[in-house]
């Protein structure tokens, strides 16, 4: 299968390079997230972590001037069918939160580096999305904002979850929140939401993310692979929970053909060849 052959109605994959996938959101006029763009968004990646040709993914927005303006507020329609029964209700509620939450999380299941290159309009759902990602560029246009508390509700798809974790300065992310405010790419930066600024629009954050995918690309796809998976365990758990979680993985993966390419390619100073991943058929359940 072709990597532009993952594509979907909405969600439209390509590679630029060898191993480096690009994703671009592509809901005209502002790529506003509806239950159908959200479904396709998870599907998509879960069958990006499936293809062993990838090894970094970059997302951004086909749009020059938007990169997500957050939920589509039409979607909202749909709760008036369910069950009226207030008990019944809520499950089917509680569902549809959960089955979002997990299209949204596809990027953290993803085995593969995903970087936000991210740009102009930033709303709502967006910081859910980029807080899902591993890498965070913003261009100097760029203008986020956490705006669920404007339309009634708590952010519920992973943002509370997520920026808490990612930014150094709880009572600016409490202020965030709580306001719904604007706020730009370089206060972005400082918190720790980007870790870098890109002077520019569209065009030139996605140059940069697409460079650093390459960087990533030409590391092995088992050191790769790993590190995620640590750093993600790290997140959530001690340093001695890590540390003993690290000790394992690497107890079959120092004998992995990747480590002894690596040392010679050094010694012998030449670039280093490995083989791509096995492919993987798992499909992840709900």
């Amino acid at each position: 299968m072709g990597i532009s052959e993952l594509s979907g109605q909405f969600i439209k994959v390509s590679e630029p390079s060898n191993h480096v996938a690009l994703v671009e959101m592509s809901r005209p006029p502002v790529n506003a997230f509806n239950e159908a763009v959200w479904t396709e968004y998870g599907q998509v990646f879960d069958r990006i972590s499936q293809q062993p040709t990838i090894r970094a993914v970059v997302l951004a927005s086909s749009f020059p001037k938007v990169y997500c303006a957050g939920i589509d507020l039409s979607a909202f329609q749909e709760l008036k069918t369910y069950d009226q029964d207030p008990g019944r209700r809520a499950l089917q509620t509680r569902q549809h939160v959960l089955a979002f939450q997990h299209a949204i999380s596809a990027t953290e299941r993803c085995p593969y580096p995903v970087i936000a290159a991210v740009h102009g309009i930033a709303l709502g759902l967006s910081v859910d999305i980029v807080t899902a990602c591993d890498i965070r560029y913003a261009a100097s246009n760029t203008t986020f904002a956490v705006k669920e508390v404007d339309v009634g509700l708590a952010a519920d798809v992973g943002t509370l979850a997520r920026l808490p974790k990612v930014a150094g300065n709880q009572s600016l992310v409490n202020e965030l929140a709580y306001t719904g405010r604007n706020f730009s790419a370089f206060e972005a930066e400082k918190i720790g939401l980007v870790s870098k600024v890109i002077d520019g629009g569209r065009e030139q954050v996605l140059k940069a993310a697409l460079e650093a995918a390459e960087v990533i690309a030409s590391k092995s796809p088992i050191a790769v692979l790993g590190t995620k998976r640590v750093l993600q365990h790290s997140r959530d758990h001690t340093v001695q929970d890590n540390l003993e979680y690290v000790a394992t993985w690497n107890t079959s993966m120092l004998h992995s053909a990747d480590l002894n390419e690596a040392l010679q390619a050094t010694l012998k100073k030449k670039v280093p060849f490995f083989r791509d991943l096995p492919q993987t058929q798992t499909k992840p359940k709900l």
